[in-house]
């Protein structure tokens, strides 16, 4: 089989800033085909690796080459919008209307980000101007401009931001079916699961390289801390923890084979749960009563358009819940309601006589720009207890949330957006309080902040509330998910946010099929396979799942015989060409076997 033809070859390559070096001696390579999933720390040089790729920044030392007719487009955290142009003139150009509008893909990217072709998420459609759309809008027709050209490299950095829960599912099926290349520098872990091929991990100026998506990182960073015995505990608990939550959810719709999900639990067998929910319950109630929050029969309109109608939602102490609808349900409106920042248009929140209420807003205020980060959080208490009696003052938190050391003392307004929401949660958290609503808390925190922020949560006790568009983080630190309907009502979702896609779709394609019976004729329903099908493609999922349990027995055998071996590189370099031959073969028949599987459940 030929060699994947490369498209950007990075060779000894040095970046700094000042007299902070970024990126050290890096030397890696993009072929066609790579879904590459940058991860990474706030500042350790997730976005600089995807500027020097894309030629926006020059390199210190060494040299980055790329194919001399590669086609490549970025997506920055910013937009090239021209705000004296319309809708049209960025995304149609001077195509004819029967032109773009017959073009499948076209058609696609308007329903997945823009609210189909009639541009329903804006008042004038395709004529509405740039230069009033807010940042979330910008962003979508900025992700749609991207798609639509079509490059053979694609360079996305936090695509998902601003995207609910439905526009990142879509977003994450177009992409694992778009043909083409792509690096993407995202925090969200479910969303590197579904599209990424491949992990790049930047850490101290370096980059690690993992087969596989989130998941298969986690586990590979477990393994080999396991393998060398030099782990920190921290850092492996949290680990641990992490892997732990890979068992979330029947494995049928994992679209993970089966081999990689026995050796996930195995290695995790003897982990307990991340909560000790009956603790936490007992703590809670002591610390709230029966009584935590009760909205009864409340509305919310703005300027005589209903987003609330009549909803009757009860919190109890120790409930830990999602809230997931689309843009401009209402989520946000609930959740003011619950904090007392906004108040019903009808109907009541009642709120319990010992509650104490935190509430991490999209907008929350700005911390003064003198203070440093210690200072900022002392201002608030100097120590706090946790569920667990254990006393943990400013500075440990500080250490645990990755300001240590000399960034402690770094001024608030030197601070990057990222550290300045990871320092507003700590702000909440410092105040002790036994309700916490956390609106969108995963923008902008890296992976290893998240991990800490979900580990700490694991201790806490009280009602939480959560609306995030960051399934990974919904699944890890809630137990129920909540939907707001878009009619103004909410909905319990037993199935979590995987109930919640598929009612989404149900919806489309039951919208989809009244529209085209409404044409002349109806459309013709596609007829169910055959029993005789389903049989032979079940067979083949069970072909293909032994196969991959005996390539799983040869790997590991193969990674004994190597570290047996370490002296004797002649046999060193023969096993390890036996292991790229078994890769090889172990992806074509994953590929195989995640395209009958899909195919059998649809």
């Amino acid at each position: 089989m030929a060699a994947a033809r490369n498209l950007v070859n990075l060779k000894d390559v040095d970046k700094g800033y000042g007299s902070r070096s970024v990126l050290r001696d890096i030397t890696l390579g993009i072929s066609a085909g790579d879904r590459i999933g940058v991860v990474g720390r706030n500042g350790d040089g997730k976005s600089t690796l995807l500027q020097l790729v894309a030629g926006i920044e020059t390199a210190d030392a060494g040299a980055i080459t790329r194919a001399g007719d590669l086609g490549l487009a970025m997506l920055g955290q910013g937009d090239d919008l021209d705000d004296a142009r319309t809708i049209r003139e960025e995304l149609i150009g001077g195509r004819a209307d029967h032109e773009w509008a017959g073009d499948a893909t076209f058609r696609s990217v308007l329903d997945g980000l823009l609210g189909g072709v009639a541009m329903a998420r804006f008042p004038q459609g395709l004529d509405t101007p740039i230069a009033p759309l807010s940042g979330g809008e910008r962003r979508r027709i900025a992700l749609a401009q991207l798609l639509l050209d079509g490059p053979e490299l694609l360079l996305l950095d936090e695509p998902t931001n601003h995207l609910d829960v439905e526009g990142v599912d879509w977003l994450a099926r177009h992409l694992a079916a778009r043909r083409g290349s792509m690096l993407v520098v995202t925090h969200d872990r479910w969303f590197l699961d579904a599209v990424s091929t491949l992990t790049w991990e930047v850490a101290d100026g370096a980059v690690h390289q993992y087969e596989g998506g989130y998941a298969a990182y986690v586990l590979a960073r477990a393994e080999r801390d396991r393998q060398a015995s030099a782990r920190e505990d921290r850092r492996q608990q949290l680990m641990r923890k992490e892997l732990a939550w890979l068992r979330r959810g029947p494995p049928a719709r994992t679209a993970k084979p089966k081999f990689r999900i026995e050796a996930a639990n195995a290695l995790i067998a003897d982990e307990p749960e991340v909560r000790d929910r009956a603790e936490l319950l007992r703590f809670a109630t002591s610390r709230l009563g029966d009584k935590v929050l009760d909205a009864v029969d409340v509305s919310v309109s703005y300027d005589d358009q209903p987003v609330l109608k009549k909803v009757t939602w009860r919190l109890g102490p120790g409930d830990r819940v999602a809230l997931v609808g689309i843009n401009g349900s209402g989520k946000s409106s609930l959740v003011n309601l619950l904090s007392g920042d906004l108040q019903p248009t009808s109907g009541e929140v009642d709120r319990g006589a010992t509650v104490r209420v935190a509430h991490l807003s999209q907008d929350t205020a700005e911390i003064p720009g003198h203070l440093r980060v210690l200072e900022a959080l002392e201002s608030v208490r100097g120590r706090a207890t946790l569920s667990t009696g254990e006393e943990i003052t400013a500075g440990m938190l500080c250490d645990r949330f990755g300001f240590r050391g000399d960034r402690a003392r770094t001024l608030v307004r030197d601070l990057s957006g990222g550290e300045r929401r990871r320092l507003q949660l700590m702000r909440l958290l410092m105040e002790e309080p036994n309700v916490l609503l956390l609106d969108e808390p995963t923008n902008d925190l890296d992976i290893d902040t998240l991990t800490a922020l979900e580990d700490l949560l694991d201790g806490w006790p009280g009602t939480l509330v959560v609306v995030s568009h960051d399934r990974y983080f919904v699944e890890r630190v809630t137990d129920d998910v909540f939907a707001l309907t878009g009619d103004g009502g909410i909905r319990h979702l037993p199935g979590g946010i995987e109930q919640y896609v598929e009612l989404r779709h149900a919806a489309a394609a039951e919208a989809a099929a009244v529209g085209a019976g409404g044409g002349a004729g109806g459309a013709v329903a596609k007829s169910p396979p055959s029993g005789a099908v389903v049989r032979a493609a079940r067979k083949e999922v069970a072909r293909l799942e032994r196969a991959l349990d005996k390539l799983a027995d040869r790997e590991t055998a193969l990674h004994e015989d190597m570290a047996a071996s370490a002296t004797d590189h002649t046999r060193l370099r023969e096993l390890q060409a036996e292991l790229t031959t078994l890769l090889t073969e172990r992806e074509t028949l994953e590929a195989a076997w995640l395209e009958t599987s899909e195919a059998l459940e649809g």
